[in-house]
């Protein structure tokens, strides 16, 4: 009886063992969880800092395009579609 209830607990404990090393959520997949969340955070932070520049890009695009247009109106004297220009001497 005790030989029996020793190679059950064996057995169990094997088991236990089995599936604390492999299979789905042993520690293996924790530690490649983990490996792989880091990576993706990385990433994310790559990405965001992607974005922050592309924004600050079409800011500028956007206030530099306004900048040459008035340089355009200003110094060439150049007008839109539809507009009238008058040109006053003094």
């Amino acid at each position: 009886m005790r030989r029996l209830f020793i190679g059950i607990l064996l057995i169990v404990l094997v088991y236990l063992q089995f599936r604390l090393w492999s299979g789905e959520g042993s520690v293996a997949e924790i530690i490649s969880l983990k490996e792989k969340i880091m990576l993706q955070q990385r990433e994310n932070g790559r990405l965001y800092q992607r974005n922050n520049l592309l924004t600050n890009e079409i800011i500028e695009l956007q206030n530099g395009l306004q900048t040459v247009e008035e340089e355009a109106r200003q110094e060439l004297g150049m007008i839109k579609r539809d507009e009238t220009f008058y040109l006053i001497y003094d």
